[in-house]
């Protein structure tokens, strides 16, 4: 298999697929659900016992299940978020099971039009960036306010994906509603950040 090099945590890695050799690590997946009934609020908080509400700070039920550690927004409409997920199938996994408790809590829950709603990866180019310089040859992408935040902000067109690049070599990836597209961001910027590799003196 000359296509695959091991990465520290021995997870082959496609080369064809990932030519920088590293694999951005998925950290948190938001995904939206229709549960597809009207939701008492205030009789779930009163029944389930990892529940909260708090209706004059936030119009939703906050649920939180440990396997997988998740946390679900639970609207009286029926419109469901979770979050928390590290894969798209444990978020789906999550889903289903905070429509089982409201199940089981006595309301008509149905499991309609899941959908990933956003995917955050990140990882390390092991190597420190030259942040202003990337900022300035590539203005049109960058925003860059040091004294605001200390990454800087790459909004990359295609895929339509937002970059926070740190000085460190640390990127995170936001906004993907698929993970390859995560993948494809990293490798599209990844040949730029070599670019602007900081010598160490």
């Amino acid at each position: 298999m000359a296509d695959q090099v091991m990465l520290e945590s021995s997870q082959p890695v496609y080369l064809s697929k990932h030519p920088s050799g590293i694999v951005p690590t998925l950290q948190n997946i938001v995904s939206t659900v229709n549960l597809d009934c009207k939701l008492d609020l205030k009789a779930i908080a009163l029944q389930a016992r990892n529940a909260e509400y708090n209706p004059k700070r936030f119009a939703a039920v906050i649920m939180r299940i440990r396997e997988p550690k998740t946390t679900a927004l639970i609207f009286a409409s029926g419109k469901m978020v979770c979050t928390g997920a590290k894969s798209e199938q444990q978020s789906k996994l999550a889903a289903r099971k905070y429509a089982r408790i409201i199940q089981k809590l006595g309301f008509p829950a149905k499991f309609k039009d899941f959908k990933i709603q956003n995917i955050v990866g990140s990882c390390d180019v092991k190597f420190p960036i030259r942040l202003e310089g990337l900022a300035y040859s590539h203005g049109a992408f960058s925003s860059y306010e040091p004294e605001l935040f200390p990454g800087l902000i790459y909004r990359m067109k295609q895929p339509k994906i937002v970059l926070l690049i740190f000085v460190s070599g640390k990127i995170v990836l936001t906004g993907a509603k698929v993970r390859d597209e995560t993948y494809t961001a990293f490798e599209n910027i990844y040949p730029v950040l070599t670019e602007f590799r900081k010598n160490q003196q």
